[in-house]
């Protein structure tokens, strides 16, 4: 095997464990095989009394009776995601349900974002837009009110801003460029991804990471720096999408089938239907067979005028999957901005949950084919916040 197919064959596994970590830590460590040291037995077994024959012979029938339990729970998980499998192809198929309701996706944001990539754009083309969004006008305002970013008066008292015509120009076009998509995905993340607590807030932390890696690549490759945040930021989109979709059509089949079990009286299925919980394994793999391609038919349902992501999420979408052998011989830059700037996120999240190892690093940035100097740049960077400049 060549030291490149070594490097992919390692980028697809720690991409994988990545999409892992989105779910749990504790699915992904269980993913690699991890062993929690209070598992371990270490120094000589406390001595136990011999168990009576009657106990044996209980404990063995405990043991065929869980097994057979926990049997059929699998095949009732199994046909109940089956179901789930068949509703949720249907409705991918159906991308007007998907933009509009779904993730609620409202014509004002990729207006905004429009405007915002032409040289004529201003905050006065952007107000009437941001009027019609309340969640972003309260989000604006909310943001400028910060105790970091509030203006002092010349008595040195703090200056409320209390209107989003206000917070717009108070935070000028420059910075508007990274607050409006930023804010835009807040909005439409999950609410809730119980039982995956974290989820949310992994999948926040790898679009913001994404976004600012590819701002900071965007000039060794001649792209605007706000095309590269702007899609980075948008690369969760698909994401976000299946999380929600699973989540609430896992919750409307398992509704159902708990209903019929009950009116039959099938006391053993509703028993096990009853233990059932969404599947990680189910999730994570629907994740990453299909959120790149969601991803792209829905920035093209954005119909977007000045900002050039179409054909490069039609590049970015091929090579998207872990076990994707596909290669573009002449990629555009901005694809390959996204890439690099994607597997960099992905490195930074499983580093500070400690799933990757030095040299795993060291393989990974090898394959994205970082330089040095883009190295040092993206070592330099504050991942967890924008970091405004506000005059």
């Amino acid at each position: 095997m060549t030291q490149e197919n070594k490097q992919t064959r390692m980028a697809q596994a720690l991409s994988e464990r990545a999409h892992d970590l989105l779910i749990s830590l504790n699915f992904a460590q269980q993913q690699i095989g991890y062993i929690h040291t209070f598992d371990i037995s270490y120094g000589e077994n406390i001595a136990q009394r011999t168990m009576l024959e009657v106990e044996i012979a209980a404990a063995a029938k405990r043991h065929e009776s869980s097994t057979s339990h926990h049997k059929y729970i699998a095949k009732a998980s199994k046909h109940l995601h089956s179901v789930i499998e068949d509703a949720i192809a249907k409705q991918l198929n159906d991308l007007d349900n998907i933009y509009h309701e779904v993730i609620g996706i409202q014509d004002s944001v990729p207006a905004i974002l429009d405007i915002l990539a032409v040289r004529s754009a201003s905050v006065g083309r952007l107000e009437p837009l941001v009027n019609d969004l309340s969640w972003l006008g309260r989000e604006l305002v909310s943001l400028v009110n910060l105790p970091q970013y509030r203006k002092k008066n010349s008595k040195g008292t703090s200056i409320k801003v209390d209107t989003p015509a206000l917070a717009l120009r108070y935070l000028g076009l420059e910075n508007l460029q990274m607050v409006i998509p930023t804010m835009a995905m807040r909005h439409w993340m999950p609410h809730a991804t119980e039982p995956f607590g974290l989820m949310k807030r992994k999948m926040r932390e790898l679009s913001m990471s994404t976004a600012i890696a590819a701002k900071e690549l965007a000039p060794f490759f001649g792209v605007k720096e706000q095309h590269a945040f702007t899609l980075g930021m948008l690369l969760e989109l698909g994401k976000i999408a299946l999380v929600r979709l699973y989540l609430r059509t896992f919750e409307k089949v398992w509704q159902a089938k708990v209903q019929i079990a009950r009116d039959k009286k099938q006391k053993d299925l509703h028993t096990a239907l009853m233990e059932l919980s969404p599947d990680p394994l189910f999730l994570r793999n629907l994740l990453i067979e299909h959120s790149a391609d969601i991803t792209r038919k829905l920035i093209e349902k954005m119909e977007l005028r000045y900002l050039p992501f179409n054909a490069v999420m039609e590049e970015y979408t091929q090579t998207y999957l872990p076990n994707s052998h596909k290669t573009i011989a002449d990629p555009l830059p901005l694809t390959q901005v996204m890439q690099k700037a994607y597997g960099y996120a992905q490195m930074l999240v499983l580093k500070d949950s400690q799933l990757i190892e030095d040299d795993e690093t060291e393989i990974l940035l090898s394959h994205l084919g970082l330089s040095e100097e883009m190295r040092q740049q993206l070592a330099k960077c504050a991942f967890h916040n924008l970091q405004l400049t506000i005059l």
